[in-house]
């Protein structure tokens, strides 16, 4: 039986398109409609559905990724070695709000709910976890032996906690605790601790020498205390010192932080889930391992699962400030009122200003993954990834560490982070969302302890390869079993089930990423 081979165009403009078929294709292939493969093209890559004048643009998406080094015939593999990057567009003059302020309101999507943790800040947890916050990397060792004996010894007695998590971090001491740039490692870990999925239960746990003391992190009055003073007085601040002369010996210090943490249990055992809203969910969405199909199939999926949740009343957050840097135009259009597009402006000015410092440009982001992916340079990259925040207006913005207010407007955010994993992970979850959609197309094991992953599969081989890691493929779309409304539908419901409880498989096999705050200041 001959096999018609699938080539995928993103748009009428462009003149690329990539090659879907599983294996690539052979030379000699005809494409239908078009021209001869001139050689073997791998899945996912780039082949030239028309001539290419030297210097002409090669369009992806509708819009400019590159302009061709050298004449590239039709039917030639399209790749970053042929092309010359365009420059980042400049921040000034930019549409600001022209869309979001005059874009009608999303039709609102009644009658969706999940069973949730409810909290008296008035967020909502989709987990029952104890936090145990710590102040220095110091600890971590006497922390990680602890939770071996929590789990052990304590968790079996409190059967509606759902586990266990050490904030563990290498910030803390040997840091210049006061430059510029130190605010945003510092409010990231408070707010790390103020997560929904933590109930409102603080537990501390210090060395006694370090820099970033307790009450530096969590001074009185910035966070409430479950079971404590109302307005978080220091006396309420739960914190184990380990230098404490009362501490004699190792076995102590973790006895210690044991008995504190089965105070914290107690209250944790006695919630229970309860029918809430789908309102209350807050999502992180972000991609990672990223490949040519990425834009094509799992990230149009999740913008349309966004606008979902956004017209639900949840709230969204969307970041990696390298991927959408050569959207800006797009997003600051979008913008819901004309202080919200200069905000982004704002984050984007400040993200130039810090990669200028390190010598490098929004160039440095793209991987030799997302490259033998089929991605030629983050241009292109960046197209695929912005579509992850659908199509709302944007409603505001957090800088890098912030945390949203639990009782304030929903809708799409931009919470600004790298686009490191780990990093942008890190702040979504300080910035308090609740559950996270994470997309590949390369695969990865990624998860967090705090916050459950829901994993997005591009490719169909992927999902396949990778059963027991991937919770969701996206790959019909590509292969036209399936759209991306009825994939975006899907993953709307598979999240309601997760928030409800549902594990994923990185809960199921309890794989998770170190937490990694983004410290642009200085080092001693």
């Amino acid at each position: 039986m001959t096999v018609t081979p699938v080539v995928i165009r993103m748009h009428a403009d462009d003149n690329v398109a990539i090659v879907a078929d599983d294996g690539g294709l052979p030379a000699g292939t005809a494409l239908p409609g078009g021209p001869v493969l001139r050689e073997k093209l791998p899945q996912a890559h780039k082949v030239a559905l028309f001539d290419i004048a030297a210097g002409a643009p090669v369009v992806r998406y509708g819009v400019v990724i590159g302009h061709a080094l050298d004449h590239i015939a039709a039917g030639r593999w399209v790749h970053e070695r042929l092309l010359a990057m365009p420059p980042a567009r400049t921040l000034d003059d930019l549409p600001m709000a022209t869309i979001g302020a005059q874009a009608a309101p999303l039709p609102p999507l009644d009658g969706y709910s999940f069973q949730g943790y409810r909290n008296a800040d008035g967020s909502v947890g989709t987990r029952n976890l104890l936090a145990i916050t710590q102040t220095v990397q110091c600890v971590a060792g006497v922390v990680e032996v602890a939770l071996e004996r929590i789990r052990r010894e304590l968790l079996p007695k409190y059967p509606n906690v759902d586990g266990v998590v050490a904030l563990e971090h290498g910030y803390g001491c040997g840091v210049a605790i006061d430059a510029p740039g130190a605010e945003i490692p510092i409010r990231t870990l408070r707010h790390l601790s103020r997560n929904p999925n933590f109930g409102g239960e603080v537990m501390v746990v210090s060395l006694g020498c370090e820099k970033l003391q307790p009450e530096r992190l969590l001074p009185p009055g910035s966070i409430p205390i479950a079971g404590g003073a109302a307005g978080g007085e220091a006396d309420a601040l739960d914190v184990v010192r380990l230098q404490d002369e009362a501490h004699v010996g190792f076995g102590a210090m973790v006895d210690a932080i044991l008995r504190q943490a089965e105070t914290h249990l107690q209250r944790l055992d006695a919630r229970r889930r309860e029918t809430v809203p789908a309102s209350e969910l807050v999502v992180g969405v972000q991609c990672g391992g990223s490949d040519a199909f990425s834009g094509v199939t799992a990230n149009p999926a999740v913008g349309f699962c966004t606008d979902l949740l956004v017209r639900a009343g949840a709230r969204v957050l969307f970041s990696e400030t390298t991927e959408v840097r050569d959207g800006i135009a797009q997003l600051t259009a979008r913008a819901a009122t004309p202080e919200v597009a200069q905000a982004l402006r704002r984050e984007m000015a400040w993200y130039d200003d810090y990669l200028r410092r390190g010598g490098v440009d929004r160039s440095a982001n793209t991987t030799p993954g997302n490259k033998a992916g089929g991605l030629s340079n983050i241009v292109e990259k960046a197209m695929g990834s912005i579509v992850k925040s659908g199509s709302a207006p944007i409603s505001h913005v957090l800088a890098p560490g912030e945390r949203l207010d639990p009782r304030g407007p929903r809708g799409l955010v931009y919470a600004a982070t790298p686009a490191s994993d780990f990093i942008c992970g890190t702040l979504q979850t300080a910035a308090g969302m609740n559950l996270h959609v994470f997309t590949t197309g390369r695969g990865t094991p990624y998860g967090l302890a705090a916050v459950p992953v829901v994993k997005v599969a591009t490719r169909s081989a992927l999902a396949r390869r990778w059963h027991d890691l991937m919770d969701l493929d996206a790959g019909p779309i590509a292969e036209g079993r399936a759209t991306v409304e009825d994939v975006g539908w899907q993953l709307f419901r598979l999240l309601l089930d997760t928030a409800s409880g549902r594990r994923t498989w990185a809960e199921h096999w309890r794989l998770h990423n170190a937490l990694t705050l983004f410290n642009p200041a200085p080092v001693t």
